[in-house]
C-alpha cells in the first residue's frame, strides 16, 4: 500500500466496536457500541463516522482488515451450528474424556466442562492408521456412506472429521470429505489434517470440532459483511486478523474460522510490538483492557511470544486447564475476565469478586442508563473520579453517576457496610489485583522479572488502571500510545500478511534424518507461502522456522527457532545445541545423558514487517496546561485528591504533567497516580515514570 492509501481497521469487541481509518499517515478513529444481533451494523456506522472525519467516501477505502470476537463468543455461549463428528471406532469419547490433568488438584467436587458435542452427535468408522502413518485397518467407503446417511437424517449443518494419526496420513479423512461433498454438498466440512495437523488427539479433535461448529456462523457473517460493504460502495478486498498476529484472506478465514478466535487480542499485541520497536524496547509488558476482558502479553526483542495451543471458554475462574484447548498458532497471552463491563458481587465469604461475567454493551454498566442494575468496573471508575460523565466516548455516551452509586450501594456497600465510594474502591482494587496477579504468574511461568519491563497500555479501560497496575507490579515506566483506546484496530493495520503451517512428525535426534527434515520443512514453507500469496501477490515473503523439542519421556515441548540456513541444511548437533541453550534459559540447567526428540515442525511465511521510524525521545520542557481540577481517588494514598485535568491533544512534545492528574481524550482517560509523572513524547506517546526513578 502507498502512503496515500486509505485503510480501515475494525475490531469487534464484547462491548465496543473500534473503527480506525488511516489516510496519508493520519489516523481517524471512533468507538461504537457492538450490535450483537447484526455486528456488521456497528461496522457500517463506525465506517461512516471515520470517513466523515477524514473527508473521504467509503468507495475510496483501499483495504479493510478486520478482527472479531464473534468466533470466541460462539464457542463460549455454545451457539454454533448443529455439528457432527466422525472419528475412528473406539475414540468416540476422546473429547469428553479429556486428559488426566486436573486444573484444581484438591477439589473433590470438580466439574469438568461439557464437550462441545454430546455423545449422540459423535459417529465412528472402522479404520486405523498407526503412529508412523501406516494403514493398519483400511477404510470401507460403504460404511462411510452409511454413516453419512445417518448424519443426513439428523439435519446437521456442519461435520468435523478427526481420525487417529491422520496428521501423518490424511487419506482416510480425505475420503470421508469426498463422500460428504457428494452426498451432502450443502453441509460444511472440516478435516483435522488440514485444520490442525498435529499430534495429541484430544487437542486436535477439539480444534476441528470447534472449527466446524463456528464455520457456518462465520461464513454467514463474513458473507453478510461483504454484501453490506459492497452496498455502501466499498469494493476493496477484506482481510481478517488471525490469532498468530498476521493477516489472512477472507476466503481462508471462512475455511479456517478457528484461527480467528484470538484475532482482536493478537492485534493488540502487534500494536504494542510496533510501539516497542519505535522506542527500541526489548522487554515490554503489553496490557490491553477493554470492556469484557484484560489481556497481558510478554513482548521480548519487539516480538510477541507465541504458542501453538491455547484455551478458550474457561469455565473455572479462568483457570488454566478448565477450558477448551485449541491447537493453532497463537500469540501467547493470559486473558482474564476483567474489563470495564465486568460485573462485581459479594460472594458467600463476604469477599468482593469481579468478573468474569460482563455487562457487555447490552445493557452495559449501570451508569449507561440502559437498565443495567448491577455494578461494573466502569461504575467504580466513575465514582472514583476516573471518568468524566459528560465526556465519555467523546461525549457520545452520557454516564449517570447516581445510577453507579445506587448499584454499588445495593450490591456491594449494603452487604459489607460500606458507602458507595468505599465499595467502588474495593471493586477497583480487586480488579487491579486480579490483573496484577495474572501478570505475575505469567512472568514467573516464563522466567521473567517484570521490574525490568516497560508497560504499554491500550484498550478503552487500560489507561484508567495501568498506573495503579505499575505500582502493584513494581514497573517503573508506562507508555500510553496515541490511539490507545482503539489500539487493537490500529494493530491490524500494522500486521503483516502471514500464515503458519504446522505438522507433527516424531523424530529422535539419535535417528536424525537430515534429508527427510529438509523435505518436510520445504513442504511446510511452500504451504505457508501459498496461503500468503492469496493475500499479497507482489511482496517478498520471509520464512520463520521453528521446531518443538523435549527430552525423551517429557510431556511437553519447548519451541526452538532456527535460521534459514539451519533449517535448509539440518544438522543434529546444531539442533541439540539450540535446544540445550533455550532449555537452560528456561529451566536453569540442561539434562545430561538423555535423548532429545522433535514432535512438531513449523514454518511461518510472512511479508516483511513495516519499517519503523525510531522516536527521538525528549525530556520535560515545561508544564502542561491544566483545564481545571476534579476529585480523583488515589488508591495508593487511600483518599480522594485534587487532580489536574489535562487535554491530551493540547500537550506539546516535552510538556509534563505531575500526578495526580487525569489526561483526557476522546476514546479513553489516562490516570497518572500521585507517585508518577507524565511527559508527552514527540510521537504523541504519554511517557509515565516514577517521580523519584533514577534517570
Amino acid at each position: 500500500m502507498t502512503s496515500q492509501s486509505v485503510r480501515l481497521g475494525v475490531d469487534i469487541g464484547g462491548t465496543f466496536t473500534d473503527v480506525v481509518l488511516e489516510k496519508g499517515g493520519r489516523v481517524f478513529s471512533t468507538k461504537v457500541l457492538t450490535t450483537y444481533a447484526a455486528p456488521e451494523d456497528a461496522i457500517i456506522d463506525g465506517m461512516h463516522q471515520v470517513c466523515a472525519k477524514a473527508k473521504v467516501s467509503p468507495s475510496q477505502i483501499d483495504q479493510i482488515i478486520h478482527g472479531t470476537t464473534l468466533a470466541t463468543n460462539a464457542l463460549i455461549e455454545r451457539r454454533g451450528a448443529k455439528t457432527a463428528l466422525i472419528t475412528t471406532e473406539g475414540f468416540r469419547d476422546v473429547i469428553e474424556m479429556r486428559t488426566e490433568s486436573r486444573f484444581e488438584q484438591y477439589d473433590l467436587n470438580l466439574n469438568l466442562p461439557e464437550p462441545l458435542l454430546p455423545r449422540q452427535m459423535r459417529f465412528t468408522v472402522a479404520e486405523r492408521v498407526d503412529a508412523n502413518g501406516k494403514v493398519l485397518v483400511d477404510i470401507n467407503r460403504a460404511e462411510v456412506e452409511a454413516v453419512v446417511d445417518q448424519i443426513a437424517q439428523g439435519g446437521f449443518e456442519s461435520v468435523a472429521v478427526g481420525l487417529i494419526h491422520s496428521y501423518l496420513n490424511p487419506a482416510h479423512e480425505t475420503l470421508i470429505r469426498d463422500v460428504l461433498a457428494k452426498k451432502l454438498p450443502d453441509v460444511a466440512v472440516s478435516i483435522s489434517s488440514e485444520v490442525s495437523p498435529q499430534m495429541r488427539e484430544y487437542e486436535r479433535f477439539n480444534t476441528v470440532v470447534a472449527n466446524a461448529y463456528i464455520k457456518p456462523l462465520m461464513a454467514s457473517y463474513l458473507g453478510r459483511l461483504e454484501d453490506r460493504l459492497y452496498s455502501e460502495g466499498v469494493e476493496c478486498r477484506i482481510f481478517l486478523m488471525h490469532s498468530g498476529g498476521g493477516i489472512i484472506s477472507l476466503q481462508n478465514a471462512a475455511e479456517f474460522p478457528v484461527r480467528l478466535v484470538e484475532s482482536g487480542p493478537a492485534g493488540g499485541a502487534v500494536f504494542a510490538a510496533h510501539i516497542a520497536a519505535r522506542y527500541d524496547l526489548n522487554k515490554v509488558l503489553s496490557f490491553d483492557m477493554g470492556g469484557t476482558t484484560a489481556k497481558i502479553c510478554l513482548i521480548k526483542n519487539q516480538t510477541p511470544k507465541t504458542s501453538r495451543v491455547f484455551e478458550v471458554a474457561r469455565t473455572y475462574r479462568f483457570k488454566k486447564g478448565s477450558g477448551m484447548p485449541i491447537s493453532i498458532p497463537v500469540i501467547d497471552m493470559v486473558e482474564i475476565g476483567a474489563g470495564g463491563g465486568s460485573l462485581a458481587h459479594v460472594d458467600t465469604m463476604r469477599q468482593i469478586r469481579v468478573g468474569p461475567e460482563s455487562a457487555g454493551s447490552e445493557p452495559g454498566p449501570a451508569c449507561y442508563g440502559r437498565d443495567g442494575m448491577r455494578p461494573a468496573v466502569t461504575d467504580a471508575d466513575l465514582v472514583l473520579g476516573k471518568l468524566d460523565p459528560e465526556n465519555f466516548a467523546g461525549g457520545s455516551i452520557p454516564l449517570y453517576p447516581d445510577a453507579s452509586r445506587s448499584a454499588l450501594q445495593t450490591h456491594i456497600g449494603g452487604t459489607l457496610d460500606m458507602d458507595p465510594a468505599e465499595a467502588a474502591f474495593g471493586v477497583a482494587e480487586v480488579v487491579d489485583e486480579n490483573m496484577a496477579n495474572a501478570a505475575r504468574v505469567h512472568a514467573v511461568e516464563n522466567g521473567e522479572d517484570l521490574s525490568d519491563y516497560t508497560m504499554i497500555a491500550f484498550g478503552g479501560a487500560a489507561p484508567l488502571h495501568a498506573g495503579r497496575l505499575c505500582e502493584k507490579l513494581g514497573v517503573q515506566r508506562l507508555l500510553v500510545p496515541p490511539g490507545a483506546g482503539v489500539g487493537s484496530a490500529i494493530g491490524f493495520l500494522r500486521a503483516p500478511f502471514s500464515f503458519e503451517a504446522n505438522r507433527s512428525v516424531y523424530m529422535k535426534l539419535s535417528d536424525f534424518d537430515g534429508e527427510k527434515i529438509k523435505a518436510l520443512l520445504a513442504d511446510l514453507q511452500s504451504e505457508a507461502t501459498g496461503f500468503v500469496r492469496t493475500c499479497d501477490a507482489k511482496s517478498p515473503i520471509l520464512s520463520e522456522f521453528k521446531v518443538y523439542m523435549r527430552y525423551t519421556g517429557q510431556g511437553w515441548e519447548i519451541p526452538i527457532t532456527l535460521t534459514q540456513d539451519q533449517a535448509m541444511a539440518p544438522d543434529a548437533s546444531t539442533f541439540e545445541a539450540r535446544f540445550v541453550e533455550d532449555y537452560t534459559k528456561l529451566f536453569g540447567r540442561a539434562v545430561t545423558g538423555m535423548d532429545i526428540e522433535i514432535t512438531v515442525w513449523s514454518v511461518n511465511a510472512t511479508t516483511p514487517p513495516e519499517t519503523v521510524a525510531p522516536v527521538v525521545q525528549t525530556d520535560a520542557t515545561g508544564p502542561a496546561d491544566t483545564d481545571g481540577t476534579r476529585q480523583l481517588f488515589d488508591a495508593a494514598m487511600g483518599a480522594y485528591v485534587d487532580a489536574g485535568i489535562v487535554q491530551r491533544d493540547q500537550m506539546a512534545a516535552g510538556h509534563q504533567a505531575s500526578g495526580p492528574v487525569a489526561i483526557t481524550e476522546t476514546e479513553t482517560t489516562i490516570i497518572v497516580p500521585s507517585s508518577r509523572t507524565a511527559i508527552r513524547q514527540p510521537d504523541g506517546c504519554i511517557d509515565i515514570t516514577l517521580k523519584d526513578a533514577p534517570k
